[in-house]
């Protein structure tokens, strides 16, 4: 599950200017003592960080005789995986086997060592059972949870292959995520194992990892494949999953070399599955449909936001998660105008990560925030509105309004300087001391600093004659199938940004050719109606309406053009080969 939303200040802030100021004068008066001082104690803090222990399963719902993986990590170079107590585990789970793996890596002249333990476990009973955490020197893991059903059923008279397909559930919301899971469970062994690609026109599929497991059915062993989806229809109705195929080979021994026999040919397909796809309901009064199981805001600064000062600058992060939704259909979080401070955002970074209940979008927006004023100023509360699917009822993630108490900037050197000088007129001269030793340290750091900066100006330039072309490198190749499911999630979450990327990947897919902006893909595609509508996105990107822009009519265009497969393009047949067993 998603931790809790965070409401307060984050944990990680660095050192503040007056912190920086601080150590500045410390070290110009004590000089080179405080600087090795300094350096001795980074180097003993980061001797001291503890290692990290953790351990993890791989699914957290079975069924009675299936096997599960729980793999146990420790980082470290003193951390002894034999030394842990599995006792606590086996009064639930039966331990089938064990092993042990290492890895050393180098990153930039810095070493990290990792020890894994991995367990095949296989529960003792039905429920819902517990992972004990695990003790590793002063470092313990966290408890799981891992849901144990009844076991599966099937017919002593069956075949020794079995194909079937499901879902997750019964009823999805649109642009809600629906589990799609292909099992195959086998008795014998198989080779040249496919199953047919996954072709839904009215929905975009993710691809999940493929998991692998063994299984006991009435004393006889099976080994089950289970290859998944994360479906996301992007209409109300009646979602129908075609009928899947699979197809094999069963495994048999060769006599010599001579014999030619490849064994029985296995071809299985399931059954279709109809899907209802629930509307966006009334009671959702917000501008972006969510549909979410969880959704989780949380922000972040750079530095204490409470010792801020006017004239500096201050970067905030503000990250949202939602469990069941895809990266590009979280909103985006911006900060209105406020007086007192001018605001710079950067660029959003938007992730999916696959999780035990489907897929985890986040997106993570940042803006510097300069003062331009002393005294207090109000940054408004985040809210951002989401559909619960569970408890089908409309939520809200926020992040209350913050008071930031701007005080009056640092005199500067030059100011001190000044009015040094101006008392040092009326009441006569006064001598100056000057520590040479602190000052050749900060003469040197200086100079490395102009020196970087100088070797990076070379590299960029240098890399800015090799481009040829535009200003903009080319879009990078994709499938123009994946192209086009990314723009329809873009425009379907009226995000400008994301809808201009999406389609110069797509356009690009579909043309075959290097585009880098939205003109080059307007006069490929050469649609008057495509043609419009991007000069209107180009608006409301550059403009002061990019929180007013909706995705409904570019959506339709590109449906349209879609449908109208360029001359000459063939229909691709890809085929997801299941990997072989072990």
């Amino acid at each position: 599950m998603i931790p809790p939303a965070c409401c307060g200040r984050n944990s990680a802030i660095k050192a503040s200017s007056d912190s920086n100021r601080e150590t500045q004068r410390m070290m110009t008066l004590t000089g080179r003592p405080a600087l090795w001082t300094l350096v001795l104690l980074l180097v003993l803090g980061h001797a001291t960080a503890r290692a990290a222990v953790e351990a993890s399963v791989d699914r957290s719902r079975i069924a009675l005789g299936d096997t599960v993986q729980l793999i146990i990590s420790a980082t470290g170079d003193d951390e002894e995986l034999s030394a842990v107590d599995l006792a606590p585990l086996q009064r639930d789970w039966e331990i089938l086997s064990r092993s042990t793996r290492s890895n050393t890596t180098i990153v930039n002249g810095k070493r990290s060592h990792e020890r894994q333990l991995h367990l095949e476990i296989t529960p003792r009973r039905q429920g819902a059972l517990s992972i004990p955490p695990f003790q590793l020197g002063s470092a313990s893991t966290r408890e799981l949870q891992v849901e144990v059903g009844d076991a599966p059923q099937i017919d002593p008279g069956a075949d020794s292959v079995l194909f079937e397909a499901s879902v997750d559930r019964d009823s999805v919301y649109v642009q809600g995520q629906l589990i799609l899971t292909l099992r195959l469970q086998q008795a014998v062994n198989l080779d040249g194992r496919s199953i047919s690609d996954l072709d839904l026109p009215d929905a975009f599929v993710v691809p999940l990892e493929q998991k692998s497991f063994q299984r006991q059915v009435n004393g006889r062993p099976w080994l089950v494949h289970e290859v998944r989806y994360a479906i996301f229809p992007e209409q109300s109705g009646t979602l129908t999953i075609p009928a899947q195929s699979f197809s094999a080979r069963e495994s048999v021994p060769r006599r010599s070399i001579f014999d030619t026999n490849r064994g029985r040919l296995v071809r299985l397909q399931s059954e279709a599955l109809n899907i209802e796809v629930l509307p966006r309901p009334a009671a959702f009064t917000a501008a972006t449909w969510l549909p979410a199981r969880n959704i989780v805001i949380e922000e972040e600064w750079s530095s204490d936001p409470a010792q801020l000062r006017v004239g500096e600058s201050i970067t905030r992060t503000v990250r949202v998660r939602g469990e069941g939704l895809q990266g590009a259909q979280l909103p985006p979080v911006l900060l209105p105008e406020v007086d007192g401070i001018k605001h710079y955002p950067d660029q959003p970074v938007i992730n999916d990560t696959e999780i035990s209940s489907g897929l985890l979008g986040s997106r993570s927006d940042s803006v510097a925030i300069v003062a331009t004023r002393a005294g207090r100023v109000e940054l408004p509360a985040i809210e951002i509105p989401w559909w619960d699917t569970g408890a089908r009822t409309m939520r809200t993630a926020r992040i209350p309004a913050r008071v930031l108490k701007v005080a009056a900037a640092a005199p500067t050197t030059a100011t001190a300087t000044t009015d040094g000088a101006s008392s040092a007129a009326s009441s006569g001269p006064e001598p100056v001391i000057v520590q040479s030793g602190a000052v050749r340290v900060w003469q040197v750091l200086a100079l490395a600093c102009a020196l970087g900066w100088l070797l990076t100006a070379g590299l960029w330039w240098r890399s800015r004659r090799e481009v040829t072309g535009g200003s903009e490198e080319p879009a990078p190749a994709r499938s123009p199938k994946a192209a086009y499911k990314s723009l329809l999630a873009a425009c379907a979450a009226d995000q400008p940004q994301q809808a201009r990327k999406q389609l110069i990947l797509w356009a690009a897919a579909r043309c075959d050719r290097g585009i880098t902006s939205l003109e080059q893909a307007a006069t490929l595609l050469a649609d008057p109606a495509l043609t419009s509508e991007l000069k209107a996105l180009e608006q409301s990107l550059y403009g002061q309406d990019a929180d007013s822009w909706r995705g409904d009519q570019l959506r339709a265009i590109v449906e349209r053009l879609q449908r109208q497969r360029p001359a000459g393009q063939p229909q691709r047949d890809e085929q997801l080969r299941l990997y072989p067993a072990a």
